[in-house]
Order: structure tokens, then sequence, then C-alpha cells
């Protein structure tokens, strides 16, 4: 029987050490196929940045990549491996869409393989391609020149104050017809192309199965916050995917009063705690996930959570509801803000600050329309741009109270969506009960 007994051991100890081992050595290839990136982009150029440039107005669109310090928005359009400067044209005209790209001959032969662009012209040494892009540039007469430049947009203002001081030079009386590429990025980056919303779908998806998971490691009155945040790092660490947002403070994980964006503490998780789990990941190193879960750890002999817990949730979730039946191609963000903000005061809640929502994508606030600003005094330009059809966001439905010591909480039952012509739909099936933990473990 001894035997027996080691024996059976042994073969668990084998078994759970072999799962163990199965799990640390996933790659990501394995759960989510090849980088779909390089395809995509291409999808990208050629389908939506043609719509871009007439919506914007522009006639071309000038992108200076460089090596080193470059432009940030290179790898969208190839120019991320530049060993020198590299000038990319994007243009419309009668004949239809073109991309262009002036490139140092120790790039061009790669870059023209890759078969992104139109044409790719091998620059020799010692000849400028900013300045052979210019020649172009006056030969087609090209009314508005698009150059990155941008006081609302970083990711539309990588041109450095050296080149474009070369640009105007080398353009002299043309130089008078650039103007900023703010609209052309913004109308490019704020629509995702159907395949990058499956993307986000499945990330979103590995998001909440995640956070499900985490909660049913919390031991009250042991677990702390901090040891939430540690386990989803490991998931994140064995599925080979990285932070939605700075590491820091990814997951955010609360059980206590509000801290805003912020780090996991040592807070030991209490009965009557609510807390939340703010979580995004990056799959492929390019798309974004932004989900938010909430739970109540009951307390000795509850069975379910207090009444006015449920109303703070039930608040949350009907307010969440509002905004997305609100996301309508054609609607502006802060219109969608507004949806829930009138729930919020008939339910009662407190003020809190933050929007709505923001656009999700390559980065957990991408480009595109802020679902914000229906209670400020002043609306930022962000919030007055209108929703179009594939667009995403993530967005939360709020409901903030005081605690017994005076402290805010809030409840921000977020989920993420994609705007399609009929209205917009949620990426997974969003949060419908507040989720309970048990305090007799």
């Amino acid at each position: 029987m001894k035997s027996l007994q080691i024996l059976i051991i042994s073969c668990l100890f084998i078994f759970f050490n072999c799962n163990t081992v199965q799990e640390s050595t996933i790659k990501p290839s394995e759960i989510w196929g090849e980088n779909p990136w390089p395809d995509i982009r291409k999808q990208r150029i050629k389908t939506l940045l043609p719509q871009a440039l007439k919506t914007a107005n522009v006639d071309c669109w000038l992108i200076i990549c460089s090596e080193n310090n470059n432009d940030p928005l290179a790898d969208h359009i190839g120019g991320e491996n530049a060993g020198g400067t590299a000038a990319f044209l994007f243009y419309n005209d009668l004949e239809g869409f073109h991309s262009m790209v002036f490139s140092p001959s120790g790039e061009s032969t790669a870059l023209d393989e890759l078969d992104i662009h139109d044409t790719v012209v091998s620059v020799e040494r010692r000849t400028s391609a900013i300045g052979m892009a210019v020649d172009f540039i006056k030969e087609h007469d090209f009314k508005t020149i698009a150059v990155n430049t941008s006081t609302s947009n970083a990711m539309a203002d990588g041109l450095s104050y050296t080149q474009f001081k070369d640009l105007e030079t080398q353009l002299g009386e043309l130089s008078e017809r650039l103007v900023a590429s703010t609209d052309v990025v913004y109308e490019w980056l704020s629509i995702k192309l159907p395949e990058e919303v499956a993307i986000l779908r499945k990330a979103a998806q590995l998001t909440v199965d995640w956070q499900i998971e985490a909660y049913q490691q919390v031991v009250p009155g042991k677990t702390t916050d901090a040891d939430i945040a540690r386990f989803l790092k490991e998931k994140m660490k064995t599925y080979g995917v990285s932070d939605g947002w700075s590491p820091d403070q990814n997951p955010n994980v609360n059980s206590g009063p509000d801290r805003g964006h912020s780090h996991a503490t040592d807070k030991v998780i209490l009965p009557g705690d609510v807390i939340q789990i703010d979580f995004g990941i990056k799959i492929h190193n390019r798309w974004v996930s932004d989900i938010q879960r909430f739970a109540y750890v009951l307390k000795k002999g509850e069975t379910e959570a207090p009444d006015d817990i449920m109303h703070y949730w039930n608040s949350s979730k009907a307010g969440n509801r509002a905004a997305l039946a609100a996301m309508i191609p054609g609607v502006r963000g802060v219109d969608v803000d507004k949806a829930q903000r009138v729930l919020m005061t008939k339910a009662g809640s407190e003020y809190v600050m933050w929007s709505t929502g923001h656009p999700v994508g390559y980065v957990a606030h991408d480009v595109g329309p802020n679902l914000g600003g229906s209670q400020e005094s002043h609306v930022r330009p962000a919030s007055e741009k209108i929703l179009k059809a594939g667009m995403t966001f993530a967005f939360d439905g709020f409901h903030a109270w005081k605690l017994a010591d005076g402290n805010i909480k809030t409840i921000s039952v977020e989920e993420m969506a994609v705007v399609t012509e009929n209205g917009a739909e949620y990426l997974v099936a969003p949060q419908e009960d507040l989720i309970l933990i048990s305090s007799e473990k």
C-alpha cells in the first residue's frame, strides 16, 4: 500500500509538472498564429489611406524616416528599418492612389521586396532623399503637402525641427503649401480593419478570462491587491503578451478607495471590499485591450451583495449600456458621454471626473474621438469629433459613492466595442453580474 501511495504521488507530481512545463513553453504564435501586421499594414495603406487623404483635403502626405530618431508612424508605413533618411510620399491623382518611397540604397532593395509601396526609388549615397521627394512634389504641383507637425496629436508630430527647416529650404516658395498632417493621421489611424477588430476581440476575451481566473485566487484576509497583479503578470509572461500600457500600472488592482491610474499596493483584500481590476494586454506587439472587471467580497453570513452595493453596480452597468446605445455613426463623442451622465445624476452618483471612454487599438488611449466633456464648461476638440464605423473604444459606466471614511469609491464598468454602420457592438460579452467572492475559505 505504501508503495502504491508513493507511486500515485509520483505520478501526480509528474502530471502537474508536465502541465507547468507545457504552459511555460507556450509560444505566442501557437496561440495567435503568425503576426498578421505585415499584411494588415499593406491593406491599411491601400484601402484606408486614400480616403483619409480625401477626407483631410490633402493632395499628398510626406513622411520622413531616419535612423535612431524615427517617426512614430514609421512602422505603419514600412520605414521602421531606416538606416538613413528616407522620404515616403502618399498621394491621390486622377489615376488613383499612389505610394512612393525615396529610400537609401542600403535599404531600398529589402523595402521593395516587402511589396508595400507602388514604387521604391533607390537613393545613392550623398544624394538627398528629401531633395528627390521635393523634386517630385514640384513636378506634380501638389497644392497641399501634409507633413508630420501637429500641436494636438503626438503620432502626427514626428518631423524634427531640422528636417522641417531643410524641407522648407528645398521647397522654397512652395513651403507655403505645407500643412499639418493631423487630420490625415486622425482619419487613418482611428479606423480599424475587420481583421484588426477580430484580433482585438481575441485580446479582449483573454483579458476577461484572466481577470475571472484572478478573482478565483482571492483568499480574503490574506491575498493582497499586488498578489492579484502578480498573478496576471505571470499569465502575460506565460502566454507571451506584453502590457497594454505602463507596466508599473498594469494591471491596476484596487480593493480600496479610488486611486486613479496607479499601481497595485499591498493592501489586504477584506470582506466587504469592492475590487476593481483594470487590465490590458498587447498582442503581436501591436493591438491593445483595456477592460475592467469588478467583484465583491461577501461578509460572513452574506450570500449576495448588500442592497447599496447592488445599486451602485446596477447603476454603473446601466450607464455602460446607455453609452453603447448612443455609439452610432455620426454622433459626437460628447453625446456618448452625456447619455450616461443623465443616468448617473438620477442614480445619485458622486461626481466622476473621467471621460466615459476613449479610442483603443494600437495603444490604450488611441487616436479618435474622446467620449467625454458633457459635464465640463469647455468641450475639448477630440470630444466634438464624430464616431464612424470601424472605430473601436474602451468605455465605462460609472457610479461613485462616499465610503465611511469620506473617501470616494467608483465602479467603472469598462467594456470594449466597435462601431458598425448600424450602431455599436461589444467585442466580448459584457459583465452582467458582480463577481462574488466568499470570505469563508
